[in-house]
């Protein structure tokens, strides 16, 4: 470590290396079909699979009176299975334009058969606010938190004495996985003569996101939910007696509709972390995006007969343009802390980046 005031430091790494750690080890079976029809003008290219990894190595926590805070294991057996399929065609083909269209979807079902010593759970990551996790029997990547009470009907119940949301004693609730119900993109191109404009459309379905920036944002106002006038056309931030507060949807203990104000006046407001439950703030991580779009022209042949080149293409090119559609607020649900175990969870999301790029191929 970089000496302090000239007195060298160190440290030990917080993870436990293994030296008993094995490899992966994987098995899968696939079956697939491609078809191709009116030649070629229409096809399509269907694969499914199941496969199952088994001595997984993962970082587990212990008890950090052994020294670390860390552990590597071979940590059980997973199983994915599913479903990827391609359809791809020309609808319309003529001696100057043509369009191309190819659409690719897939869906996967992951499964914990199994952990280490008989463990039924292991928390892949503990975070401010629940935690992720394999849970044998449950997707990979479960959200675990405090939850809504509900009633029999599946209402939110509302505590009388304050109206704030009646939240569950545990911390432990299943909120859903961050696994996807099915991914999707479809991807158009159409060529006139030496021009060609293509754009893909990518689309994700499901899947579940909490969002610790609402979460505290909510409580410190930082968001206009926060803000703004109730239905009385009062400010929300003003004190319950002058007619401030908001009515949040669900029902009292009886079954009848809440009409009980809670607070908005400080960080204790009924939306944030102090009061309300991690359920609250996990959102729906399904979007539709414009992935990428490209425009490219090719120069005539005849114009390069006599140089040492067969084809030159120019093209500009950008990605990420346009989230078209998307639940979670604020935020670009793929702006996740990390694209490991710990997905599904947002904490200072960057705004996302709009890329441009030009590029020259030149083919000798």
């Amino acid at each position: 470590r970089t000496p302090i005031q000239g007195q060298a430091a160190a440290s030990l790494p917080s993870t436990n290396n293994n030296p008993d750690l094995k490899n992966e080890e994987s098995t899968e079976t696939e079956i697939g079909l491609e078809m191709m029809f009116l030649n070629k003008r229409l096809g399509f290219d269907l694969s499914l699979y199941d496969k199952t990894s088994s001595d997984l190595l993962t970082n587990i926590s212990v008890t950090s009176a052994i020294g670390y805070s860390g552990q590597w294991l071979n940590a059980g057996e997973l199983q994915n299975k599913g479903i990827e399929l391609s359809l791809y065609g020309s609808p319309v083909k003529t001696d100057n334009f043509e369009w191309k269209i190819n659409v690719n979807w897939a869906k996967n079902e992951s499964k914990v058969l199994s952990l280490p010593k008989g463990l039924k759970n292991l928390q892949l990551a503990s975070l401010q606010e629940g935690s992720i996790n394999a849970t044998v029997g449950e997707p990979y990547g479960m959200i675990r938190g405090s939850n809504f009470v509900f009633d029999d009907n599946g209402n939110r119940l509302i505590n009388p004495a304050n109206g704030r949301y009646q939240v569950t004693d545990s911390e432990d609730e299943n909120l859903g996985t961050y696994q996807p119900d099915w991914k999707a993109g479809i991807n158009n191109t159409l060529t006139y003569k030496n021009l060609s404009l293509s754009f893909l459309i990518d689309i994700k379905k499901g899947g579940s996101v909490f969002s610790l920036d609402t979460w505290y944002g909510f409580a410190t106002g930082l968001y206009p939910e926060t803000a703004g006038l109730n239905e009385l056309g009062n400010p929300k931030r003003d004190a319950l007696a002058d007619g401030g507060g908001i009515i949040l949807d669900g029902v009292l203990p009886d079954g009848t509709p809440n009409n009980v104000r809670t607070s908005m006046s400080n960080f204790a407001n009924a939306l944030g972390y102090t009061r309300a439950p991690t359920a609250l703030h996990v959102y729906d991580a399904g979007f539709v995006k414009l992935r990428e779009l490209s425009l490219a022209y090719s120069f005539p042949k005849n114009l390069l007969k006599n140089t040492f080149l067969q084809e030159v293409t120019i093209s500009a090119i950008g990605r990420n343009l346009w989230i078209i559609d998307k639940s979670l607020p604020y935020s670009d649900p793929e702006a996740g802390l990390s694209s490991g175990n710990v997905q599904g969870y947002q904490s200072g999301a960057y705004p996302s980046t709009k890329d441009y790029g030009f590029s020259v191929k030149l083919q000798f």
